[in-house]
């Protein structure tokens, strides 16, 4: 009787397992192809995103990390997929831009776990635009990169370039953590780009929400509050 007691349990939790798994659903069901494919089309023909930037290399890369726009309810999947596209629209130009227009060296000597490599620059590249020579020490030991002797892998490899998006996301910032926490969308501008906040560029501050309102709305869900920063 016991053995049939925990046969019968296991059944019901692995039943249960499933269900929540299912319900959960999957990142491209939320970002289509047709969505992804509007943003690159805001985008001049002549932009050097327009063949680069993919979707599978998106859904590759949302799929590589775990509880990334699959952590919470349904809304909050919509919004932190919303909240990622804004920032990535508004860092390149509606997927424009793989590279950081003003570059510099982006070099912080006083990092020696992550140290600058001799002529090499750590400015913007990718969807998110991926800077300072920390995060590319970091990000390339997570997904399997020379960071620091090759940055401009993230401007030649697409399937790269969203991975280190992804991971900044993720675990390289609380930008996960603040759609699904409910700290708001602005939150994730702070962690981002904090000197646009407190009228430091209020303009790009916009930019953003505008952005992130336009994707609640194309997903069906209310934008939620501290959309701002």
């Amino acid at each position: 009787m016991a053995t049939f007691l925990r046969s019968t349990l296991i059944l019901w939790l692995a039943l249960a397992l499933y269900v929540v798994s299912f319900c959960q659903g999957d990142v491209g069901d939320i970002v289509t192809q047709d969505f992804f494919n509007a943003i690159l089309s805001g985008a001049d023909g002549s932009c050097a995103g327009q063949n680069f930037y993919t979707y599978n290399d998106f859904i590759n890369a949302a799929n590589a990390f775990s509880g990334f726009g699959t952590t919470g309810t349904s809304d909050d999947n919509k919004r932190e997929l919303a909240a990622f596209f804004a920032n990535v629209a508004h860092e390149t130009g509606s997927l424009c831009y793989i590279e950081e227009i003003s570059k510099s060296d982006y070099c912080d000597s006083t990092n020696t776990q992550y140290p600058c490599a001799t002529g090499k620059q750590y400015y913007g590249r990718g969807p998110i635009q991926l800077t300072w020579n920390y995060n590319y020490g970091a990000a390339g030991n997570y997904v399997g990169f020379d960071g620091l002797n090759n940055p401009d892998i993230v401007a030649q490899d697409d399937s790269i370039s969203w991975k280190t998006a992804v991971w900044f996301w993720m675990l390289d910032s609380n930008c996960h953590s603040a759609i699904t926490s409910g700290q708001g969308f602005g939150a994730t501008i702070q962690a981002i780009n904090s000197g646009e906040c407190n009228g430091g560029n209020s303009a790009a501050v916009t930019s953003r929400v505008n952005y992130y309102n336009n994707y609640c709305s194309q997903f069906g869900v209310d934008p939620g509050s501290d959309v701002s920063c």
